[in-house]
């Protein structure tokens, strides 16, 4: 190793921090980049992202070496390593550039697709400016954050809200949320966010004109956790800052948290095991809301169901929940990300420790990404905290383009089509806080504590846990409160403060790292950031001056706050980002200045508060700096703190509240379209609507028209198609009265029906069950034979009536109907059809036999939300115009349009080059790319391309039944393949059961797997019970044991 003392200085460097080192001992690299402190370049350029505390084990045993010759080759091999690290960092600065040129240059492209197809320039007012931009799709902290100066002002708005009685549903998945006693910090799902969504549902349900506010989250029935977990229901009491907002009460009013039963009954699991479990939530959710809205309709919509005014998805789970509860009940959908997987994608990625394959399989993060598009795509708004969330981290999605956004935004403003095209708006809303609690504390440690009258210290026990960790604690003290996670970056904040010797003799450092028994029981990544704190308080021997508690509860936190304040002390906030930073809040309201990362939310709080300091959170010296200054300068504490406390106000609840629901009062209200009010009022509880599809549908037996027609004499003729429709609008809404009563006389019983002659309805045949057929592939991939061997298998009950059937496919109507009578199959065999991939929903009837089947006109209007409509089809076209085969030199597309197969709410495509046409998961991408929302299902054997509206589905027509007729969800059994269509993955979840049929569709798996960003055992539970295989070359009888044993004939 002679002669290379640049070696030495490298390690050195990894080590020391010290003055930058002369050229003559640089590298060639160092004497390059200039004069600056190699300390910087390794631990942050080099080591940052890295297992650094590795190289430092090395670099000891090293040390520790005594043969010369050992230690030198020790050193050498350590050398290679730090080589090998940065080539690995430079690898992947190159790729994450060439993944930011790549979406860019798709950005741009479908950027500029979008304004050719809306067939104009921008004008002056659509170009908008650098300033501007943000007023267009985020509102400004500074400009929208009125402060309610006066209970004056509060009461003048409470006037105009008392005439309401809204219903809003929060989604919060993940972790261990209950109202009381909250245990946040004991594991990552357990965080700030469950305390957001707590605080936000119980100053919601206190607002003028909010009735009830469910928290839906999941029932935990483990002795892992508390017994509170498993309480289906739990009473937020309001908050006591409330009473002058306070409404008049009823029955179900106010807030509440709903658990709702699904996943592993007796485990705790973590957020990433969650996939699999979302439908089965979706199911029991929609059935609690379901339910809950007739329950209010009672009590104050006058006997008419009062349906939620918005749900609300928090984070990604919680959105892709709300998505699917947003579609099946057409009511709007907000969504709040808390924190976003592109961001966390990219982070990771950047570190380098996990390949991307390795990231998916520990974090589940496609899927999770995938969530969060949905969500872009079904959310009317998307809530923010921060203006730097949407600058930084949604333009990273395919959903959302600032650029787009404002254009779409000033062509609505003045009325001009956007063919198509839709976006949600952003809207930047701080998170509140309960500041009726707080009283400042004016003393400081120089005065004694008095007693109280009764003779007990007025001190609480947490001081005393903390204070004995302090040889003075007199001095201010500095506090950090955070997880001990890598990037809320503790162990820079402990470097800073070991290594400035004015800080360390001017104050005490407190960190609150969320509770622990025991470093061996917390989890690998906790348990590696809270030992290099340790050793870093041994090195710098920091006894004495830092204290790191084991225990505290979350009522202990304010009482943590006034100590520090008491103190004349100091809030930091350290982390590398923080998306918005509610502990700042929290100390600004008990009178301490802060210290805080300048990336995230705490720009725009310090920008409304200017009550601190902020930092680059990887300059160690300037975190130093900003605390020494505050802490010694006594005039800028007092000032800060000054600033703080009387500018909170502007993040109270009510102020968020207000401005939350002013920002619901803007969205288009949506709810169910048909109406059975009148249905129900004349009809007994026996004859409600779980009884049979079929013979619900017989009422509109008048109902009469081709569903055969020329789709192109329809396109040229559009006028008359709407004529037609409105007419059979009026029709099916005339039938749903009940004004045409007279059919129901002449209706034909078949074999096991029944007439009432108590009901007003032709004889309704209960089903106890509902048989969702729904294996995928063409019309020879074995679905004839699939239905036979279900018919068979419980014909007693088939010819009973207490088992119904609905098919579920891909065909659109006509290759249904020359399905059924190439297999000799009577359409009156099933109660209804799902087509077109989830675009249609048709009934049969045995009253016509030229058409035996009769459309649900309403589920059209359910299902038709954002459907890009002839701006779509014209976008898809020209795609599918451009899907050819440039390696082997021909032309001709790979996909043409099948104009006779399309249908209005489905346009379809045929796919005549496999190997040419990219996944379908790139077509949903471009779409989203130009703002168009859709639904695009790669189905019958890879043959053909339906693209669908963005919430209608093939399972979500399940749930649209549901709603309108009464079909159990927990009664139906759904068949399907050992593979499928791409939408596959959605039959197998919920509550329902699903029985897969072992060696159908089973060559179709490649397929499926290459249209998807993520495996599919990511988001399918193949071990739960409600999913069941058969044996391989199955028959009637096989599949009728498989049945009785999953006791689905059960009383």
């Amino acid at each position: 190793m002679a002669g290379n003392d640049w070696i030495n200085s490298y390690l050195d460097a990894i080590l020391d921090v010290g003055p930058p080192i002369a050229d003559k001992k640089s590298s060639l690299l160092l004497r390059e980049r200039g004069r600056f402190s190699p300390t910087r370049y390794f631990v942050e350029e080099v080591i940052t992202g890295f297992d650094e505390t590795d190289l430092h084990r090395s670099w000891a045993r090293a040390q520790a070496t005594r043969s010369p010759q050992e230690r030198n080759t020790r050193l050498e091999n350590m050398c290679w390593r730090i080589w090998n690290l940065a080539r690995q960092k430079k690898q992947l600065e190159g790729d994450q550039a060439q993944r930011m040129a790549k979406r860019r240059l798709e950005r741009e492209r479908g950027r500029r697709e979008a304004v050719a197809d809306m067939s104009e320039d921008l004008s002056e007012g659509e170009k908008g400016d650098a300033v501007s931009d943000i007023s267009t799709h985020a509102e400004s902290t500074r400009s929208r954050l009125p402060r309610i100066s006066s209970v004056d002002t509060m009461e003048a708005w409470s006037s105009q809200q008392k005439g309401k009685r809204l219903y809003i549903v929060l989604i919060s998945l993940h972790g261990l949320i209950r109202g009381e006693n909250m245990e946040l910090g004991r594991d990552s799902d357990t965080g700030g966010q469950v305390k957001y969504v707590v605080e936000l549902a119980r100053a919601l349900g206190s607002m003028p004109g909010v009735y009830r506010v469910d928290l839906l989250t999941r029932q935990i029935s483990s002795p892992e956790v508390d017994w509170s977990y498993g309480e289906p229901t739990e009473m937020l009491p309001p908050p006591r800052s409330s009473e002058g907002l306070m409404h008049e009460m009823g029955e179900s009013s106010g807030a509440y948290i709903v658990r709702i039963p699904f996943g592993p009954k007796d485990a705790y699991i973590p957020k990433e095991l969650l996939w699999p479990h979302i439908p089965e939530f979706v199911d029991g959710a929609l059935n609690h809301i379901v339910q809950m809205s007739k329950v209010l309709g009672e009590q104050i919509g006058n006997g008419h169901p009062v349906w939620p005014v918005a749900i609300h998805g928090h984070y990604a789970d919680a959105g892709d929940s709300a998505a699917l509860l947003s579609g099946a009940l057409n009511v709007p959908m907000l969504f709040t990300g808390h924190s976003l997987g592109r961001d966390k994608l990219e982070q990771l990625l950047r570190q380098g420790r996990q390949s991307r394959d390795e990231i998916n399989s520990t974090y589940k993060i496609m899927r999770r990404i995938e969530a969060e598009e949905l969500s872009l795509d079904a959310s009317e708004i998307v809530i923010t905290s921060t203006r730097q969330e949407i600058d930084e981290q949604w333009r990273l999605y395919d959903g959302f383009d600032p650029i787009l956004e404002r254009k779409l935004r000033a062509r609505i403003r003045r009325n001009v089509s956007c063919y198509g095209r839709f976006t949600p708006r952003m809207v930047v809303i701080p998170p509140g806080m309960e500041f009726h609690h707080i009283v400042p504390h004016d003393g400081d440690m120089d005065t004694e504590p008095e007693a109280n009258t009764d003779g007990k210290s007025p001190d609480p026990a947490i001081w005393a846990e903390v204070m004995r960790f302090f040889s003075n604690p007199r001095k201010p003290m500095i506090l950090a409160l955070a997880r001990p996670d890598p990037k809320k970056n503790l162990t820079t904040l402990v470097k800073a403060f070991g290594e400035c010797r004015p800080l360390r003799e001017l104050a005490n450092l407190t960190l609150i790292m969320g509770n622990r028994d025991n470093i061996d029981d917390m989890s690998s990544t906790n348990a590696s950031v809270l030992l290099s704190i340790l050793k870093l308080i041994d090195k710098y021997d920091l006894y004495g001056q830092v204290a790191y508690p084991k225990h505290h509860k979350q009522h202990d936190v304010p009482v943590i706050y006034r100590l520090a304040a008491k103190t004349k002390g100091v809030f930091i906030n350290p982390a590398f980002i923080e998306p918005f930073g509610l502990t700042l809040i929290e100390a600004a309201a008990y009178g301490l200045p802060i210290v805080a990362t300048k990336n995230g939310g705490p720009v725009d709080i310090h920008r409304v508060l200017d009550n601190g300091l902020l930092v680059d959170p990887h300059d160690q010296q300037s975190i130093a700096d900003a605390l020494l200054k505050l802490v010694a300068d006594k005039h800028l504490w007092a000032k800060c703190r000054a600033n703080g406390l009387k500018n909170i106000h502007l993040f109270s609840w009510p102020e968020h509240c207000k401005t939350y629901l002013s920002r619901i009062a803007t969205c288009k209200p949506r709810k169910p379209h048909w109406l059975r009010d009148e249905e129900e009022d004349e009809n007994s509880e026996s004859d409600s609507p779980s009884d049979s599809l079929r013979d619900i549908q017989d009422i509109s037996l008048n109902l009469k028209f081709s569903l055969d027609g020329d789709k192109n004499e329809s396109q040229e003729n559009m006028d008359g198609s709407v004529e037609l429709k409105n007419k059979l609008e009026n029709a099916v809404l005339t039938w749903s009265k009940g004004v045409v009563k007279s059919a129901q006389k002449s209706v034909s019983i078949d074999k096991g029906e029944q007439i009432s002659n108590s009901s007003k309805f032709p004889a309704l045949r209960r089903r106890k069950h509902i048989f969702v057929i729904a294996v995928d592939g063409d019309a020879s991939s074995g679905l004839s034979e699939s239905i036979k061997n279900i018919f068979g298998a419980v014909e007693k009950e088939r010819d009973e009536g207490s088992v119904g059937f609905i098919l579920s496919t891909s065909f659109n109507i006509t290759e249904l109907r020359a399905f059924l009578i190439s297999e000799s199959l009577n359409p009156s065999n099933f109660d209804a059809f799902i087509c077109n991939s989830g675009g249609d929903l048709y009934y049969s009837s045995v009253h016509s036999e030229d058409n035996p089947f009769v459309v649900d006109l309403y589920y059209h209007s359910h299902i038709e939300y954002r459907w890009g409509g002839e701006g779509l089809r014209k976008t898809l076209v020209r795609w599918a115009a451009s899907t050819t085969d440039k390696k082997g030199g021909n032309n001709e597309p790979a996909v043409v349009e099948d104009e006779e197969t399309s249908a209005d709410y489905c346009y379809s495509f045929k796919i005549k080059k496999h190997g040419v046409v990219p996944p379908v998961k790139e077509l949903r991408k471009m779409m989203r790319i130009q703002a168009l929302r859709c639904h695009v299902i790669h189905c019958q054997d890879g043959s053909k391309i339906n693209v669908i509206p963005v919430l209608a589905s093939r399972s979500q027509a399940l749930r649209y039944l549901y709603l309108r007729w009464g079909m159990e969800l927990s009664k139906m059994v759904v068949f399907v393949g050992e593979s499928g269509d791409t939408d596959y993955e959605e039959m197998l979840g919920g509550v329902h059961k699903s029985v897969v049929l072992t060696g159908v569709c089973s060559g179709a798996s490649s397929q499926l797997h290459a249209n998807r960003s993520y495996p599919l055992t990511d988001v399918i539970s193949y071990d739960s019970p409600n999913i069941i295989k058969t044996s391989q070359g199955f028959n009637s009888s096989d599949i009728r044991a498989l049945l009785e044993d999953s006791q689905v004939f059960k009383d």
